[in-house]
């Protein structure tokens, strides 16, 4: 009689595990995804016609006190200039990611510092306007 006796229900813990352990790696890998190469959020203006460009090779950022800042580092306009030329800025694509309320003028002597460092390829960065209406949408 002893195959009619009920056995006690148990909880297998090790698949759990594995199954916590996959997410924590999941959401750990998009967090990281989700960091802008810089480390620094900036608020892109919009454009209807922004395209995806080639991988950065120089990062100007202009944030929202109008200072510069090149890989992590708060520059002048001719420290700028002067590391233009000490890379071979012809093959250097330069792009400009200024806040949203950065001035014009601050947008226009960053373009002249590049250009007296020799680089020929600058872009300007932007958000993609649908990408700004969706994120309208979502909005509380």
């Amino acid at each position: 009689m002893r195959y009619l006796e009920t056995k006690k229900a148990r909880i297998e813990i090790i698949p759990m595990i594995d199954i916590m352990l996959f997410l924590l790696v999941f959401f750990a890998m998009m967090v990281l995804k989700m960091i802008p190469t810089s480390g620094h959020v900036t608020k892109l203006p919009t454009s209807s016609t922004a395209v995806t460009i080639p991988p950065i090779k120089l990062l100007v950022e202009i944030t929202p006190e109008h200072t510069i800042m090149v890989e992590n580092h708060v520059v002048t306009l001719q420290q700028l200039t002067d590391l233009l030329r000490q890379r071979d800025s012809k093959k250097t694509v330069v792009t400009i990611a200024g806040d949203q309320n950065a001035s014009l003028q601050t947008v226009m002597s960053v373009i002249d510092a590049i250009k007296k460092g020799g680089a020929t390829e600058v872009a300007l960065s932007a958000r993609s306007m649908s990408h700004e209406q969706d994120s309208q949408k979502t909005a509380p």
